[in-house]
């Protein structure tokens, strides 16, 4: 019997096989969270310091294993001088404790006093409920510390498989490139290294302004932060730079931290003005820092980009949120350069491609 070619059924049919074959994918990802998800991790990397391996390989005749390895560790250096430097802010934020523990009790006070001013209960029901789940959660501490453990463990094995794929990602690159374009054959090998071109230059770009976004975003805010005279501005800055490369979510985050902090360490009309301040700033970074120092390096729309991120978080969670734009914009590349995928690669850019091809059109005319 002579099956039907895919390509002459029916919409809904090919809608199915999409729908299923997504699906399946999506259960792939989720069930090889642990392998994949530092392999992608660490073919970002890979990217990203590929030029600095070459550097060594081609300037300083070091062996590719030499090279890789070198790049690896002043990526590493680079790293923990940022975690340095968070931490001895945050120390000297410990060094104040007293000095926040004397706030947070007044502050908890005053809660109470407005709990039982509002809603008739008294602050004996009130301290007598605070005891009893501070015994749950004390009777809990065993399993709450090896949860604790475990997690710690979790992260730094998690990190070493990073740095391990990074390292033979970067050595054994060009025989990658040699497989994939063994697999497409030869009459695809334009294609394939111009993909292959074009991913490694826009993820490389993408990361590069990523960084530099976060050193705009972080130096205007310690700048605002010392104007208005926040005592933790360099450490709020930081963080509502750092926090500010997670898409979305991130600035929600530096929000809550920078006002609970304010709030410990000063007045309530302080806090308000920090949290105001960190909007403004992430106003301005949204529609002219982004588009500007990022925004031109990948162009995905915002209902994609979402999405993605969305979709990110349920498969792999903070991770996921991470990797989701430059996923998504490595699948824009492929799509873009394969004649029947097109109009996916359309969808992702959306009305930025139509006002390139409309200005090429004018152009033209």
């Amino acid at each position: 019997m002579i099956t039907k070619p895919t390509a002459t059924l029916p919409f809904y049919a090919r809608l199915s096989f999409i729908l299923i074959g997504l699906i399946s994918l999506g259960y792939l990802l989720i069930i090889g969270k642990d392998v994949l998800d530092p392999l992608m991790f660490g073919f970002i990397f890979a990217i990203l310091l590929m030029p600095l391996s070459n550097f060594f390989e081609t300037k300083c005749r070091l062996p590719r294993s030499a090279g890789a390895f070198l790049s690896i560790l002043i990526f590493i250096a680079f790293i923990a001088g940022i975690c340095y430097l968070v931490g001895t802010r945050i120390s000297s934020l410990a060094d104040d404790w007293p000095m926040l523990k004397k706030q947070i009790d007044q502050s908890s006070y005053d809660l109470q006093q407005w709990i039982q001013s509002t809603f008739n209960l008294n602050m004996e029901k009130q301290m007598v409920y605070v005891h009893n789940t501070t015994k749950k959660i004390m009777s809990s501490g065993t399993s709450v510390i090896g949860a604790t453990f475990l997690s710690v463990s979790a992260m730094m094995l998690f990190f070493a498989f990073i740095i391990i794929f990074t390292f033979l990602i970067m050595l054994y690159r060009r025989l990658l490139l040699q497989f994939v374009l063994k697999a497409f054959g030869t009459k695809h090998t334009m294609l394939v290294h111009d993909i292959a071109e074009k991913v490694q230059s826009i993820l490389r770009q993408y990361i590069m302004g990523l960084l530099l976004e976060m050193l705009v975003v972080s130096c205007i805010a310690c700048a605002v932060f010392w104007f208005i005279g926040i005592k933790y501005a360099a450490l709020l800055g930081i963080i509502t730079g750092l926090f500010n490369i997670i898409p979305y979510v991130g600035i929600f985050s530096a929000l809550i931290l920078s006002t609970v902090i304010t709030f410990a360490t000063g007045a309530i009309s302080k806090a308000m003005l920090v949290a105001v301040c960190v909007i403004i700033i992430h106003a301005i970074d949204a529609n002219f820092l982004l588009p500007v120092i990022v925004g031109s390096k990948v162009r995905l729309n915002a209902l994609i980009t979402f999405l993605g991120i969305l979709l990110g978080e349920m498969l792999w969670g903070l991770s996921g949120m991470f990797l989701s734009i430059p996923t998504i914009a490595i699948f824009k590349i492929i799509f873009d350069r394969i004649d029947d995928l097109k109009p996916w690669g359309y969808l992702f850019g959306g009305d930025y491609e139509y006002k390139k091809s409309a200005a090429k059109k004018m152009k033209v005319e």
